[in-house]
């Protein structure tokens, strides 16, 4: 009777939480977006209910595949696999009817059968060697060492301090470092050996007096133990045709050893335990500096207490020299500082050397010894030096290169390729306004490494984003220029395109300020009770679906010709106003031509327009405007991403009884490519991102286009230098991006 209560409570919550998704029948508001938290906090409290939820849940998809309900698919598949990954046991038959569900998938379009795709791959490995998938997940989030999987994942948390409030932050700090209290490598080993030993010798076995004898062992034994576990997962997980009695035997000789070296007692077999999935890694950056974010991956790519021998240093120096070519790469035109001294250091080679006296008596041998002359010594920076890049010899995977002894006719040994061993998980958290600095920053960063390339080889970025909603903007510019649902336009884009987004992420807009400003609980403390934690971490572990957003580039011209014209690149918008503070000079020589031709400016504006032939014909047209506004983010998932979406309010005259007066009209452009340029002598200002932190001031002209990959901008260079001028791409440059983009992880992507 009791199991028949607990599956109808599981198949109500269930039922409730699909009806969140239908758009015509929302659910409360006060539980959207906690009902899917509720339900898996419920099987963690109790997890031999685990199976009930699996069963349920698979029922429910091969509902929802009869009845043409898609939009069930994929927020089913998710919660259905996180309870599978977290589950202590689940039984073949169960992972096999969610593996032949997965494959019909691959008849479907993106996103249901590349979602499909790479759950029966998981599936299928997690059949073969129970347990492969917790294990890897705690091994990666943990950054544990273990040689058959080295792989490091790390989530950062970036918070600008001007965009939210001081409680908000506080808040969210809070809950980070709670979160790692209970976190601790020999805890994260000691579930690891649990959990496989559950996954695959079921409940015939004393699960609690492994748990004591693992808890009584010296942290050398754990690892010892723990090494055996991962070997024997991993190992029977990347054979095609492992035979899964083989593996059962195995981890059962493991399970024999651990319990031959502690005396057990007369312990009677309980109800089968739980193996908690431990919280990532997490830290909570406060984002006050422009190259914070690049210092912060390169640091989690390269920790300090790393080292490197000189002589492989200085291989690898050789290894990732600039080219000369990259001086003429337009995009890529920025300061570059000298990393490499063209002073020896000895004395006989300044300039002055030959002009100083030799010593009486001394030979000629002695006098043309090498002698280095002595000066300061600077510690430079670990994230700015040369060194601590470069010294990526002893990380896990990579081998320093040995010198290469040369013999005759035997050509030296190339060295190995990098790994992407590390995955950094970047999580935003703010408005459309950090988005923008997010942008601008990952454009500084694929510029670094089309210069230098040291983080591309080796880390796996992911970027993630939770609108957050502030009680007051940061200043009474932005409050008076945007409304809320204004400053949140990529988060409706996302919601829209994916539902399960929606009801999970975009719901945390209003509830993490209100949560921030709660009264703290005694059981704050507590690990299971982190409620934004939590849906953080089942964001960045499901989140695996990417959408991609056109990054801007915009050039700027001032009114001042001896100020050199301003670079810099946008997401979200771009806005144009006409500028109040005019001088003296400007207004006497405007103001006779104010009065015939209305408020505003004249601007020319060129630009290319869209049509749906794609033939791209050029226009120009010339008016009189107050402003303009450019958004970059479709109004609807059907839209085409990559288009500007223009809107000019053009002054115009008009004639009645009264006299003349003017009225405003829109004026509504599609492009890719516009200038606007001003015909007076006023100026006009520039917003990006709806930030006031960055608006150009006495701007008489300004281009738009989409911004470019550094790196198909060298590989263009070197290949127009090695061919003749050609228009068209040709060689590799054809099979590179051409545009930046900046992708945003999302449950689904873009359902159609």
């Amino acid at each position: 009777m009791e199991s028949t209560e607990v599956e109808s409570d599981i198949l109500r919550r269930v039922r409730t939480l699909l009806r969140e998704l239908d758009r015509h029948h929302p659910a409360c508001q006060c539980d959207r977006g906690m009902l899917r938290w509720t339900l898996h906090k419920k099987i963690d409290q109790n997890p031999s209910n685990s199976p009930v939820l699996v069963r349920i849940l698979v029922k429910e998809l091969e509902r929802a595949e009869r009845g043409d309900f898609r939009h069930y698919i994929i927020p089913l598949l998710h919660t259905l696999m996180y309870a599978l990954i977290k589950a202590p046991c689940i039984s073949d038959e169960l992972c096999g009817r969610v593996y032949d569900f997965c494959k019909k998938l691959l008849t479907l379009p993106k996103p249901f059968c590349t979602i499909g795709l790479d759950y029966a791959i998981r599936l299928k490995m997690e059949r073969t060697a129970p347990g492969t998938l917790y294990q890897r997940m705690v091994i990666s989030e943990q950054s544990l060492k273990s040689n058959p999987y080295p792989y490091q994942e790390k989530i950062f948390i970036f918070a600008d301090p001007e965009l939210l409030s001081e409680a908000i932050c506080n808040a969210l700090l809070t809950d980070t470092e709670a979160a790692q209290v209970s976190q601790s490598p020999r805890a994260s080993m000691c579930y690891v050996i649990t959990h496989a030993m559950q996954a695959a010798l079921s409940e015939g076995w004393d699960i609690s007096s492994l748990e004591r004898a693992l808890q009584d062992m010296p942290t050398s034994d754990v690892e010892h133990w723990f090494q055996q576990v991962v070997e024997a997962v991993e190992c029977a997980g990347d054979k095609v045709n492992a035979d899964r009695g083989q593996h059962t035997a195995r981890l059962e000789k493991i399970y024999h050893g651990i319990l031959s070296s502690w005396q057990a007692g007369d312990t009677p077999l309980g109800r089968l335990p739980g193996t908690p999935l431990p919280n990532p890694s997490i830290s909570f950056h406060l984002w006050t500096e422009e190259d914070q974010l690049w210092k912060e991956l390169v640091l989690f790519t390269r920790p300090l207490s790393q080292s490197c021998e000189p002589e492989c240093l200085s291989q690898d120096l050789e290894k990732f020299e600039i080219p000369e070519i990259i001086s003429d790469c337009e995009c890529c035109q920025q300061t570059r500082f000298s990393v490499l001294s063209t002073d020896s250091g000895i004395e006989r080679d300044l300039p002055g050397a030959a002009e100083e006296p030799v010593a009486p008596g001394s030979t000629e041998a002695e006098q043309s010894r090498l002698q280095r002359k002595g000066g300061i010594k600077k510690k430079p920076s670990p994230v700015e030096s040369v060194a601590f890049l470069q010294a990526a010899c002893n990380s896990p995977g990579m081998k320093c290169p040995v010198k290469p002894q040369r013999r005759l006719g035997i050509p030296p040994e190339p060295p190995a390729p990098c790994q992407r061993l590390h995955t950094a998980r970047i999580v935003l958290l703010g408005d459309d306004r950090i988005l923008g600095r997010l942008a601008r920053a990952y454009h500084s960063l694929r510029k670094r490494e089309t210069r230098r390339v040291f983080l591309t080889p080796r880390l796996n970025l992911q970027f993630y984003y939770i609108p957050v909603m502030t009680e007051k903007p940061s200043t009474l510019e932005d409050q008076a220029a945007t409304t809320p649902e204004e400053l949140c336009e990529v988060a409706g884009y996302l919601g829209r395109a994916d539902p399960w987004y929606q009801s999970n992420i975009s719901t945390l807009c209003h509830m993490i300020p209100k949560l921030a400003t709660m009264p703290s609980s005694p059981s704050k403390h507590l690990v299971t009770d982190l409620f934004i934690t939590d849906v953080i971490a089942y964001y960045v572990r499901m989140g695996t679906q990417p959408v991609s957003f056109q990054v801007y580039a915009v050039k700027v011209f001032f009114s001042d010709p001896a100020q050199e014209p301003a670079e810099d690149v946008f997401l979200t918008e771009l806005v144009t106003q006409v500028q109040d503070n005019v001088s003296h000079r400007e207004l006497s020589m405007t103001k006779k031509k104010m009065t015939p031709d209305g408020p505003g400016i004249d601007l020319t504006v060129t630009y290319r327009k869209v049509v749906v032939s794609e033939r791209e014909k050029e226009l120009v047209m010339s008016l009189r405007s107050t402003g303009l506004v450019m958004k970059a983010i479709p109004a609807s998932e059907a839209e085409d991403p990559v288009c500007l979406n223009v809107n000019i309010t053009e002054m115009v005259r008009v004639n009645n009884l009264s006299g003349r007066s003017f009225s405003a009209v829109a004026n509504r452009v599609k492009t890719r490519c516009i200038q606007i340029r001003s015909t007076e002598q006023r100026s006009f200002t520039v917003c990006l991102d709806k930030d006031s932190r960055r608006t150009y001031r006495n701007v008489v002209s300004l281009e738009v286009s989409p911004c470019l990959e550094p790196s198909y901008c060298l590989q263009k260079t070197r290949t127009m230098k090695s061919s003749l001028p050609k228009s068209e791409d040709v060689g590799l440059v054809k099979y590179m991006p051409k545009s930046l983009q900046l992708p945003i992880n999302t449950f689904a992507g873009i359902i159609q």
